[in-house]
């Protein structure tokens, strides 16, 4: 059981939700980054470590029986806040061929950097698995 807040009178915010409650069994995905299952980096492109993380979340999900469409909420730590702005269209389209049409609330952060060096995004999501009835 999922309801997205949007308070009266409020715009429509693009591509995410304002809030979100749920209820059932909660899973939180730590920050996952653009590398592969052998924590190697395939590529130092932005957009294409976005994808890669975002694939990651997605096969993280998985091992809990879940998937995007139960995404509550999503924080975004990147390392180039103009890059992110200009790239947009790009991160749109990956970020639908990995998560679908599933905008949980977000928020996104500039950061100095990451743990990790050479990556250029890291992204945790909190999940809501609704029990079954």
């Amino acid at each position: 059981m999922m309801k997205f807040l949007q308070p009266p009178g409020w715009m429509p915010p693009k591509g995410y939700a304002n809030g979100v409650a749920a209820r059932g069994t909660m899973v939180f995905v730590g920050g996952q980054i653009g590398w592969n299952g052998q924590q190697q980096f395939e590529s130092d492109d932005f957009i294409e470590q976005t994808g890669q993380a975002l694939r990651n979340i997605v096969e993280v999900l998985r091992e809990a029986g879940a998937g995007p469409e139960h995404m509550v909420r999503m924080t975004w730590y990147i390392v180039d806040r103009d890059e992110y702005n200009r790239r947009l269209g790009e991160l749109g389209g990956v970020y639908r061929e990995a998560m679908g049409k599933n905008f949980p609330a977000m928020t996104c952060v500039q950061v100095a950097a990451l743990v990790e060096a050479r990556a250029k995004v890291e992204i945790e999501v909190t999940a809501v698995v609704p029990d079954p009835d």
